[in-house]
This record gives C-alpha cells, sequence and structure tokens, in this order.
C-alpha cells in the first residue's frame, strides 16, 4: 500500500448507486481498495484509523445493499465514518479530512445527504433511527425520500444506558427499524464461528418467510448431532454481548453473530433483511478494529486515534514534545497522591487512556474504575463513593460530563459531596470540533451552589490544583485543564494546596487590568507586552477560581483601573459573567469602570489547528489587545501606529 494505491474499481465509484452495477466478487475488490485507500488518506491527515478499517465491508454492504440515501444510514459515534464518506462523493476531499475548511472527522448533515444525522458522541443511533422510522411511517418527509432506517452501533455503545433506553422504546413500537451491533471486542475461536456461519446461511435461505421466526427456528432444521452444540454457541455469544436473550425480550429479531468482513455472509443477511424485515431487527456482525493493516491490529488502541505516519511501517509522526502534556501531569499528580492516601480513587468513562487513567491503574489497579460509556453512571458512583467515606476523582472529557450535568446537580452538588471533577479537553479540542469542544462547563459548573472551580493556567498551576482537590472535603470541587503540551514551565516536585478562592497577580500595570481563567494567561501576557509597547501599562492576574472568586482580587484591580477585561476559554455565562455579577453587586460600574468579558462566541467553530480556532473565536493576543484598545477608545490611527 501506498499513498496512492492502485484502485480501478473504486475509480469507477462517485455515489453508492454505482455499487448496484457490481457484482459480488467485484464488491469484494472494492473492499480491498477501499481499505487501502482508506490507510494511504488517514496516513497523510491523521485522524480516526482502526474504527473505519473494522467496518470497510459492512460499509461496502450498507451502501451496495440500500438505497442511501433515502435509506437512513446511521453511524454511531461516527468515527469509523471515513470509507462512508470516500463512498458518498467526498474521495476527493477525503484528505482534508479534519484540517481546516475540510471534511469533517465525523458525519455532519451540513456536509452530504448521506450524512442523515450528525454525531461525535456515542449511543446515539438507535434513539435517531428510531425517529426516522417514525417518521416515515408517520408520513414525514425529507430531501432524499423516506426509506429504511439502519443504526450502526458499536459494543461499547451499546453499554450506555442509552441505547438501551432506545432498544426498550423500539421494541414497544414495534417498527421496521434496523440495527446492526458492530461487536469489535469479541473473538470466536473455529468451531463455533463456523456454527455461527452456518446459523447465518440459514437466516439469508429463501424457505424462512418471516426472519423473527427464521431466528427462532434455524436451529431446530440442523442435523440432531450438531442442534444442541449451536443452541449453546447462539446463546454463548449473545450472552458475552449484553447478556442472554436480552435483545429478543426488547422485542428485536436476532441474527447472527456473523463475520463483519465477509461480503459472502453480509450480503445475503442484509438484502434479506431489506426484503423481509416487518420489525425491529439487530443484526450482530463481528468486527475487528484495525482489520488489514498489520501496525493497527497489533498496536494496543488498534489504531483509535492517529497522528500522520508512515504506510510502510506504521510509524507516527508527532512533532517532539517540548513540555508535557497536561493529562499526563494529572496522572502522575494523582497516582503520587494515591500512594500516600488509600482514600484516593478515581472514575472514569471508557476513557482510561485519555484521562490518563491508565497510569493510576497500573500501580493501583483495584482503586481505578472505568464503569463504560456511562457517564451518569460514573457521576452518581463518585457521589457514593464519597458518601461512603472516600476520595474520589471523577476525570471525563468536558464534552462528555455534559452528559452526567443532572447527576452532578441532584447528586453531587444538593448532598454536597466531596467529588473531585478532574474536566480533561477544556476549551477548543483542534480537530475534533464542535463535538468534542469543552466550552459549557465553567458556566454549568459555576452555576451550582458550594461548587468550587479551578482552572489551570499552565502545567504547574494543575499539578498545585489537583493536590488542592485532594485536600478539599467540605463540598465538591473541579478543576478545567486543555488537550495538549502545557506552557513548559518550570515544574514543582509535588503539588501545593492553594488557598480557596485566592487568584494570584502576576504583572503589575496601571491603566487596564487583565483578568485570565485559565490557559489564555499565556496570550494574555502577550497582549500586554503589545499593550506596554503603545504605552498602556497592564496589570495581568490569573483568576484560578471562578468560584468562590476572588473579591478582593477583583474589586482592587476594578478600582485602580481605568478598565478590566475578564479571559476565558468557555461560553456566555461563565467565569466573566459571575465577575460582572459581583462588580454590579458592588455598585463598582457607578463609578465608571469600563468592563469587558472575552468568552468563546455564541456559535459552534468548525475544526482547525487550536491556534487558528482560537485565533476564529476572538481569543488570541492580538484581538485581547483590540478589545483593550477599543474599550480605552484609542481610535483606530493610534491602534495602527
Amino acid at each position: 500500500m501506498t499513498a496512492s494505491p492502485d484502485t480501478p474499481l473504486l475509480d469507477r465509484v462517485s455515489a453508492p448507486a454505482d455499487l448496484k452495477r457490481m457484482s459480488d466478487a467485484e464488491l469484494e475488490q472494492l473492499a480491498h481498495e477501499l481499505r487501502a485507500e482508506t490507510i494511504a488518506a488517514v496516513s497523510q491527515t491523521g485522524g480516526h484509523l482502526g474504527a473505519g478499517l473494522g467496518v470497510v465491508e459492512l460499509t461496502v454492504a450498507l451502501h451496495a445493499v440500500f438505497d442511501t440515501p433515502r435509506d437512513k444510514l446511521i453511524w454511531d459515534v461516527s468515527h469509523q465514518a471515513y470509507p462512508h464518506k470516500i463512498l458518498t462523493g467526498r474521495r476527493d476531499r477525503i484528505r482534508t479530512i479534519r484540517q481546516q475548511g475540510g471534511l469533517s472527522g465525523f458525519t455532519k448533515r451540513s456536509e452530504s445527504p448521506y450524512d442523515c444525522f450528525g454525531a461525535g458522541h456515542s449511543s446515539t443511533s438507535i434513539s435517531a433511527a428510531l425517529g426516522f422510522a417514525v417518521a416515515r411511517d408517520l408520513g414525514g418527509t425529507t430531501d432524499t425520500g423516506a426509506g429504511d432506517a439502519i443504526a450502526v452501533i458499536g459494543d461499547g455503545a451499546m453499554s450506555a444506558g442509552m441505547a438501551f433506553e432506545a432498544m426498550n422504546n423500539a421494541g414497544h413500537l414495534g417498527k421496521r427499524l434496523i440495527v446492526i451491533l458492530n461487536d469489535n471486542e469479541m473473538s470466536i475461536a473455529a468451531p463455533t464461528g463456523a456454527m455461527s456461519s452456518y446459523l447465518s446461511r440459514l437466516y439469508a435461505e429463501a424457505p424462512f418467510q418471516d426472519l423473527k421466526v427464521a431466528a427462532k427456528g434455524a436451529v431446530a432444521l440442523l442435523p440432531p448431532p450438531l442442534r444442541e452444540g449451536a443452541k449453546r454457541a447462539k446463546e454463548m455469544i449473545k450472552g458475552m454481548a449484553v447478556g442472554g436473550t436480552l435483545f429478543e425480550e426488547l422485542g428485536f429479531s436476532y441474527l447472527g453473530p456473523i463475520d463483519g468482513h465477509d461480503l459472502h455472509q453480509l450480503l445475503p443477511v442484509l438484502r434479506t433483511v431489506r426484503d423481509r424485515a416487518t420489525g425491529p431487527i439487530l443484526i450482530h456482525a463481528l468486527t475487528k478494529k484495525g482489520k488489514g493493516y498489520a501496525p493497527a491490529e497489533g498496536s494496543a488502541d488498534r489504531g483509535h486515534a492517529r497522528a500522520k505516519f508512515d504506510v510502510s511501517t506504521g510509524e507516527q509522526k508527532k512533532a517532539p514534545s517540548n513540555a508535557p502534556s497536561y493529562t499526563s501531569v494529572f496522572a502522575k499528580e494523582l497516582t503520587r497522591l494515591a500512594e500516600v492516601d488509600p482514600r484516593i480513587c478515581a472514575v472514569t468513562a471508557a476513557m482510561p487512556d485519555g484521562t490518563g487513567l491508565d497510569l493510576m491503574a497500573e500501580r493501583f489497579p483495584a482503586r481505578v474504575f472505568d464503569v463504560g460509556i456511562a457517564e451518569q453512571h460514573g457521576v452518581t458512583f463518585a457521589a457514593g463513593l464519597a458518601a461512603g467515606g472516600l476520595r474520589p476523582f471523577c476525570a471525563m472529557y468536558s464534552t462528555f460530563l455534559q452528559r452526567g450535568y443532572d447527576q452532578v446537580v441532584h447528586d453531587v452538588a444538593i448532598q454536597r459531596l466531596p467529588v473531585r471533577f478532574a474536566i480533561d479537553r477544556a476549551g477548543l479540542v483542534g480537530a475534533d470540533g464542535a463535538t468534542h469542544a469543552g466550552a459549557y462547563d465553567i458556566a454549568f459548573m459555576t452555576n451550582l451552589p458550594g461548587m468550587v472551580v479551578m482552572a489551570a493556567a499552565d502545567e504547574a498551576e494543575l499539578k498545585h490544583m489537583v493536590a488542592t482537590a485532594a485536600a478539599y472535603d467540605s463540598g465538591p470541587i473541579a478543576f478545567r485543564y486543555p488537550r495538549g503540551e502545557g506552557r513548559g514551565v518550570d515544574m514543582p516536585e509535588q503539588g501545593e494546596i492553594l488557598e480557596i478562592g485566592r487568584g494570584r497577580l502576576i504583572r503589575q500595570g496601571a491603566r487596564v487590568a487583565l483578568l485570565s481563567f485559565g490557559t489564555r494567561l499565556g496570550e494574555t501576557l502577550a497582549a500586554a507586552e503589545r499593550l506596554d509597547a503603545r504605552g498602556i501599562a497592564a496589570t495581568v492576574a490569573d483568576a484560578r477560581f471562578a468560584k468562590p472568586l476572588d473579591r478582593d482580587l477583583i474589586l482592587r484591580l476594578a478600582t485602580t483601573h481605568e478598565a478590566l477585561v475578564t479571559i476565558e476559554e468557555g461560553a456566555i455565562g461563565g467565569f466573566g459573567s459571575h465577575v460582572a455579577q459581583l462588580l454590579a453587586d458592588e455598585g463598582i460600574f457607578d463609578h465608571g469602570l469600563k468592563f469587558r468579558s472575552m468568552v468563546l462566541p455564541d456559535s459552534f467553530i468548525d475544526h482547525a489547528s487550536p491556534d487558528a480556532m482560537y485565533a476564529a473565536a476572538g481569543l488570541d493576543a492580538a484581538r485581547i489587545e483590540e478589545k483593550v484598545l477599543t474599550t480605552l477608545g484609542v481610535d483606530l490611527i493610534s491602534r495602527k501606529a
């Protein structure tokens, strides 16, 4: 495989309709070419590789059998949709994926009619597909018409409560709905695999007129010596998936398991389902992440999220690191604290590697809990741990913590339980775009009575905040930090316990005060230097806490400067809003203070590099300088001088 693989069949595909003119043998060859093209593209752009490679054959089969976009194909999470994008008219742009102005790394409704439902988070596909199915039956219309609704969901995503809520509702409604369980964690020994293959062939044969009857009756048609073994195999496999006959108990016909990489199984089963299904049906397909590319198959994460890489070796082309990542700083400090405090434990929701908790798990495996894709349960579980006398750290990405907000309110904040929220990926995150941006946690956490909210300005500050959270037992406490590397500051050997609600003065000026909350401090200091060059002396302070506010620091800045500007990596309603409330309550505005709050804009920002995203958001040094000049009434000529 090279950067430009030989793809004669794929070159003939401009839309999924082209697949319907191919023989099954040609579709098999097309899958090989599609896999090569996916590998070549991601090698040049970086991005999610393993998930897409695991569904190449499934993608080909679905588009060959069903009539997309009339039939609605909904990819759960959708990080596996790169092959889907290649087949749906976007091959010419696939090497722009996750780049500024290029294709999204996830499905996106505004990008293509074949992306009928946008995603980015997990476990939403069955709910959305059921919505499409009901809309179809009630006469709803779309630009592409109303056909089948097909959800493709992974076994990890199936573990979330929302998926089961949707399954329960779908079984109750009884609508024609197709769910494909893309099971990429299970391995099956050869005899069992052969048996399941035989069952799948039986499901697809002509004598069966009703799929639900076929699913229940296929075993009876086996030769007697194989009958009992087949029953055990089927039940064992279904049991390994989610527990016994739960799918059928929920009202779904169950087909499988089938080999998700074998088009000789996929095509006839999908065609039979297309032609004869009446109610909800679940097809259990076994796949392998990273399939067909040895470096991905052999890596621990199966090539989940890759930087650019060399196709021949799989070696990733990562820039040399000049500073530790924020995630690693959190993980190392937490592990150090856990060594001296046996009450410290940690909870995450399917992201032990992403949050760095795999490091602590190596040292204290009994004290780190991965609850799966179940943020709501994770938060309440942490609340129970805290109520039971432990010191739990609930480590989640900001964008995923949103799913557990009701539990943060009711199960943690109202009960004033000392859960420590480690909020990773705060702010704008780059290539993952709007779905993964940590834009709202400042606002939704600071609104809760009794919640302490901190933001690290650099990696050393993060170390202090981990230590501060570990020592705080008076109620819930949260600290946020971004994705990526720190600023390269000197690191203390261990974190210091900060005084709750106290910021720090970084730089003394006279005319304007810049109050930063979070890692925009570096850009704020750069803006202060630019202002100095214009003869405008700027004070710079690091708030450290959005709740409780450092009243003394803020009021001092407000009463000794002509203007006060707050800067944060969060949406409207966060730190700046709380500062404005304080100033209003204290009557400071009555004395002529010029106050401005710089926040993320009231819009979703598309994927780009983090620097480009912050520039677009108006939170870089140049825009901070401009905000100060505008606030002070400096005219355009002076600004350009």
